[in-house]
């Protein structure tokens, strides 16, 4: 397994992908998913949610890594459905232990944000005052921890 999937997702947020595509397709390499489906499935999570500024874009990717590494296919009990959202909402905790929320606007408080459709330009004073890459790379460094100690089974 690779350990540099927070310097890939971060990689990919600086070339311009959304918060969430950047994580989710960082770790193609774990999901086997072919990259360019990976990119158009996570395009909808940046901002918030279509920049709703709903759920962290970086969080929407690692819920949505961990159904496909440990998810619920068709026929399942109460009981792992119960231990697939406490996996979740681990994660979710995780995330929130460094960053107090998983909620897009709350992340970007202080700053003047909007969630208008049209996308802020990637400008050099864009990545000066937005938080988004740290909030890429935590996403991705509790994926990596959590895979690591907690290796899926093979389906």
């Amino acid at each position: 397994m690779s350990s540099d999937h927070a310097e890939k997702a971060c990689q990919l947020f600086a070339g311009g992908l959304n918060c969430s595509q950047s994580v989710f397709a960082a770790f193609s390499d774990i999901t086997g998913m072919d990259c360019d489906l990976a990119l158009r499935l996570s395009s909808s999570f940046g901002g918030g949610m279509g920049r709703m500024r709903e759920v962290c874009g970086t969080c929407s990717a690692m819920f949505m890594i961990a159904g496909i590494l440990y998810g619920l296919g068709e026929s399942y009990t109460h009981e792992e459905k119960t231990e697939h959202y406490k996996r979740i909402q681990e994660l979710a905790a995780l995330f929130k232990e460094k960053h107090d929320t998983i909620i897009c606007r709350e992340l970007l408080k202080g700053l003047k944000v909007t969630s208008t459709p049209e996308p802020e330009k990637r400008t050099e004073q864009y990545y000066k005052v937005r938080p988004c890459i740290k909030f890429v790379r935590t996403a991705a460094e509790i994926l990596d921890r959590y895979i690591a100690e907690n290796p899926p089974s093979q389906k």
